[in-house]
């Protein structure tokens, strides 16, 4: 991608997720970079932690370029600060789309003179709803610039928004047909969500991870996987959106330190987040979109190390696992974890136990018929279970065909 960028072309780029991305726009963007000149290179990315560890990286590759000068713009900061910074005429500025969008209506950001605009995980930014912000800054950008977009995964959307705002883009697809690392082990764990904590600390137990990331789907529910971590002696820290930003960046600079063994996250931590030595994440609940498990399983086995992704799945959840297991090309295994066997639903327990037994009255059905009582607590026909479970009913080597 290097040698494309370098000679001016737009670029479509896609890597797997954790094999340099960043150094492959950031590294020829840094050496076309005219010290003389105002605001040349502008980077978007879908959250607030990756244009943090972006302008980081930055910094990093130019220590030997002090006159190349970088800034961030994201939400959850002082806009007075940030508008400080630009007004110190940056050579290069990273941030959200939604932020960039507030800065150029200040005036504060003059893009004019910008060289290169570049998209950074730019699947993920069309998922979380910043379509028409970058259709605006794109637009926006009449004179002759550059374009680049990378991103793991790369779909038809993607690419029509590459026709409508790129020139001749030259396509540099790196991911060998295949969307995660082979390093990765995979595996997956039934547990219903009465079983779930259960299983979290006794794998976490068993385990051992030295770093491990626990991925919830919504907040709430990693408040309460971390609550109950702390409960049973696990050291953790939680991080989502409601967090204010300073303490999310703190919380992420202890963990990539070791300083926290286990980190409790939304998807927020799932994009571009690269902390070395992660050598677990546990999908506590499975994503509702097959790439966010992609992405969550590639906070590990990065640069070459190796990894191991384990997912809690409902009974009900069968056919999401093999839509999962399809995008991926590869079956999970079952983890067998040392004393756990699911258990069934306590409520469940609690209402039969409940319900009176069948009594023989006069007028009553005698044996050989049904009340309609009979009938409300039968249980499901094996048919039912087959359509709630998948995999409980469909032997493994039949299900995905």
């Amino acid at each position: 991608m290097i040698p494309h960028v370098l000679a001016g072309r737009d670029v479509l780029g896609q890597a797997k997720t954790g094999t340099g991305k960043t150094a492959a726009f950031g590294l020829p963007l840094i050496q076309m970079i005219d010290p003389a000149a105002r605001m040349q290179a502008m980077v978007l990315t879908p959250t607030r932690e990756l244009a943090a560890q972006i302008v980081g990286e930055f910094r990093r590759f130019s220590q030997y370029r002090e006159d190349v000068h970088c800034v961030p713009v994201y939400g959850g900061t002082r806009m007075k600060e940030q508008l400080h910074q630009l007004g110190r005429k940056p050579h290069i500025v990273v941030g959200t789309p939604g932020r960039m969008m507030d800065v150029i209506s200040r005036r504060a950001l003059d893009l004019s003179e910008l060289r290169i605009a570049v998209l950074d995980e730019v699947d993920r930014m069309l998922d979380i709803g910043f379509r028409d912000d970058i259709r605006k800054i794109l637009g926006a950008l009449t004179h002759a610039h550059q374009t680049v977009f990378v991103s793991a995964t790369i779909d038809d959307e993607i690419k029509r928004l590459a026709m409508k705002y790129m020139r001749d883009p030259v396509e540099v697809n790196v991911s060998r047909d295949t969307l995660t690392v082979d390093d990765v082990s995979q595996f997956y764990c039934t547990a219903g969500p009465w079983d779930k904590p259960r299983l979290l600390r006794m794998v976490l137990q068993t385990e051992q991870p030295k770093l491990a990331i626990v991925f919830c789907n919504t907040k709430h529910g990693a408040r309460k996987v971390a609550m109950r971590l702390h409960a049973d002696g696990i050291d953790c820290k939680e991080i989502h959106g409601d967090l204010v930003q300073q303490k999310r960046e703190k919380i992420m600079e202890r963990f990539k330190k070791h300083k926290i063994p286990v980190l409790v996250a939304t998807d927020l931590a799932s994009r571009g987040i690269d902390v070395h030595m992660v050598t677990h994440i546990v999908n506590y609940d499975l994503p509702q979109d097959a790439h966010a498990y992609v992405h969550r399983i590639g906070r590990t086995a990065r640069m070459g190390e190796a990894g191991k992704a384990i997912s809690f799945v409902r009974p009900d959840e069968g056919e999401q696992l093999s839509v999962i297991e399809s995008l991926i090309n590869k079956q999970l295994d079952k983890l067998e974890i040392p004393g756990y066997t699911p258990r069934s639903d306590p409520e469940q327990q609690r209402a039969a136990a409940a319900i009176p037994p069948t009594q023989t009255v006069a007028g009553a059905p005698q044996q050989g018929t049904a009340s309609e009582s009979d009938v409300a607590v039968a249980p499901a026909p094996a048919a039912k279970l087959g359509a709630l479970g998948g995999r409980y009913a469909v032997p493994r080597r039949f299900r995905r065909r």
